[in-house]
């Protein structure tokens, strides 16, 4: 008799959903006037970058006969790569016919070590704002806030003098110095943000036990702090890689960072205008800030989200 009564109970039950309906949240539609607005910025987004990208890779795999036919969006005929081992090895500027190489271990010779000696300074500048308030401390920091958006172009020529007279104007030296300087700015507040956000609590509790500032920057912080630090790097690579206006101020010809490498191969008036190896040479001296990025790119949201947390 129970088992009757609660088959019934349960036949009551089941028959009551099926007579309200289904129950939970709606389905979406899949196609939907918002889908088609976000989906077709995106892909007009993408287009807008990605064809120009196309169109320098099979240009560049072309030969110059068939580039001449006018056709730059279809696809190489015969692939080639001779392009790119002239723009690598024999494209001339001027009385140098050695390519973009020279260019390319110059780029990083800067690079490296204005890199490092940038995210070391600012890191211990950023960590010192963020935790250890000392007298003057918030006007040190206005000043490199300011710092970080004053155009290079007003500051250029004091440099040069600046420069000049430190016996280090047209070397590898002044570059790096002049690259790590304007870089320090905006790390420091990238870091100084990013410390700010870290626990408080760890390193009022590494005070307590009796540690002084360079071991809790290099115990505490440091380990907690590959994120921001992979943001500071992909930024200084990227803006010292690619930079062109010092490069072609601060140095001489022999030290000539890639970009003006490039932009000489391409502005060149010697003979007949080769755009395979133009394109080649551009995407050459464009692979090391894209490799980086692409290897590091989670990282790097991670650290600019972290980053804007605390300012």
């Amino acid at each position: 008799m129970p088992d009757a009564i609660a088959l019934k109970t349960a036949d009551g039950r089941a028959s009551g959903k099926s007579a309200s309906g289904p129950s939970g949240p709606k389905p979406k539609r899949v196609i939907s006037p918002r889908n088609i607005m976000l989906y077709g910025t995106l892909f007009v987004a993408a287009a807008y970058y990605l064809l120009p990208l196309y169109v320098m890779i099979v240009t560049s795999l072309k030969g110059m006969p068939e580039i001449r036919l006018g056709n730059i969006f279809s696809p190489p005929v015969e692939i080639t790569f001779e392009p790119w081992v002239k723009a690598w090895a024999t494209a001339c500027t001027g009385l140098n016919c050695d390519g973009l190489s020279r260019g390319f271990w110059n780029s990083v010779r800067i690079t490296v070590p204005s890199v490092i000696g940038s995210i070391a300074i600012a890191s211990v500048n950023g960590y010192a704002l963020a935790n250890w308030r000392f007298k003057g401390s918030e006007l040190f920091f206005a000043i490199l806030v300011v710092g970080a958006f004053i155009p290079y172009q007003v500051m250029i020529y004091p440099i040069v003098i600046v420069l000049r007279e430190m016996g280090i104007y047209g070397t590898l030296t002044g570059l790096i110095i002049v690259h790590s300087i304007f870089g320090m700015p905006i790390l420091t507040l990238l870091f100084r943000n990013y410390f700010a956000s870290l626990p408080q609590e760890l390193f009022k509790a590494a005070r307590i036990d009796g540690a002084g500032f360079w071991q809790i920057f290099f115990k505490i912080m440091l380990p907690m702090s590959l994120p921001i630090f992979v943001v500071a790097m992909i930024l200084q690579v990227t803006g010292i890689w690619n930079d062109f206006l010092f490069g072609v101020v601060f140095t001489r010809p022999e030290y000539y960072p890639m970009t003006v490498q490039l932009n000489n191969i391409v502005n060149s008036v010697q003979g007949v205008k080769e755009y395979n190896v133009n394109m080649a040479a551009t995407i050459l001296t464009g692979l090391v800030p894209l490799v980086v990025y692409f290897v590091s790119g989670r990282l790097f949201v991670r650290g600019i989200a972290a980053g804007a947390v605390k300012g």
